[in-house]
């Protein structure tokens, strides 16, 4: 007998396996090498993004604010690439390289989770606002920057790290790889692993032991946002081109990806790998609904569907612990 505990544990990747023989049945493109290499290169962008906002949702936090700081980001780096830095007073004009771009836009990243976590600590704000309050100032910030207008022609240096391949695998694939190791390491390895799971599961009570939970805070928000920089990144690359609106609604399947994948919205329950599982998932799904020519507004209520269906299925585990 399979025990319940055991059950619950495997839900998101019995749903995945599921999902993947459904999808292989009815479609005879899924399971080909260059579709599950497609997929695999999609999920690089949600999976920045969800391993960065797992650590919030630990500390029983929310960052509805990465897909605009993607935006603006990706944007920012494009244009430094693209224009440099000019600075009229002094008459001078600074070129920008791939990295120097790159660290540029991971920099602005960070800085405006940064600003989210000071905000919802200094000022007791809830985190559902705070980020709210980003995710429109970020993409106000990003419409200006661009002027509405796409920044194109990169490149090919750039457009390399979203297009290349390296040892047969695609570069983003590497790229997201090395980042879930090094945030399994920080969640499984780490006092700051410790710390996030502490203040998720009772924040009085971290406190009371000595944990210094608002720099705990600045730090996972910020971490947010800087994986939220790096995924802006890979699109830019992908696409050659940033988009003013591009990341619109990309918070979305990042939330349905950490709650598929077991971590719960209350907070101290839940795992990066979980994340990982919910990730590869929503990217499968999404695959499933294109290449059955599943109409875009079909794919909003379908994933709007699954979250919620996430939501009460982690309810109910609650419930039942």
């Amino acid at each position: 007998m399979i025990s319940n505990s055991l059950l619950k544990k495997s839900q998101s990747l019995i749903a995945l396996f599921l999902l993947m023989v459904v999808l292989s049945v009815v479609s005879d493109k899924f399971l080909t090498t260059g579709n599950l290499w497609n997929v695999l290169r999609q999920i690089s962008v949600n999976l920045c993004l969800s391993i960065g906002m797992t650590l919030v949702i630990l500390t029983a936090g929310i960052d509805l604010s990465v897909g605009a700081i993607l935006g603006l980001s990706g944007a920012i780096c494009a244009g430094l690439l693209k224009f440099g830095l000019a600075f009229p007073v002094l008459d001078l004009w600074v070129g920008f390289t791939v990295l120097g771009a790159t660290l540029a836009a991971i920099l602005v990243g960070t800085s405006l989770g940064f600003f989210n976590g000071w905000v919802i600590t200094r000022f007791s704000v809830p985190p559902f606002v705070a980020t709210l309050s980003m995710l429109t100032i970020a993409r106000g910030l990003s419409f200006l920057y661009t002027q509405g207008q796409p920044i194109s022609d990169l490149g090919t240096d750039f457009e390399q790290i979203g297009a290349a391949w390296l040892l047969g695998v695609p570069v983003p694939v590497w790229i997201s790889a090395c980042l879930i190791l090094v945030f399994v390491v920080i969640t499984n390895r780490t006092s700051l692993g410790r710390f996030i799971y502490a203040i998720g599961g009772n924040e009085k009570a971290a406190l009371v032991s000595g944990i210094p939970i608002k720099q705990v805070k600045w730090l996972v928000y910020a971490l947010s946002g800087a994986m939220a920089a790096i995924g802006g990144v890979l699109v830019t690359s992908r696409l050659n081109s940033a988009q003013p609106n591009a990341g619109m609604n990309y918070e979305l399947d990042s939330i349905a990806a950490i709650v598929i994948g077991g971590t719960s919205l209350s907070g101290g329950q839940g795992s990066i790998k979980g994340t990982i599982i919910g990730a590869i998932l929503i990217g499968v799904l999404n695959n499933g609904l294109v290449l059955l020519n599943v109409s875009p507004f079909w794919q909003q209520v379908v994933k709007g569907l699954v979250i919620l269906l996430a939501v009460i299925v982690d309810k109910m585990n609650q419930k039942s612990n």
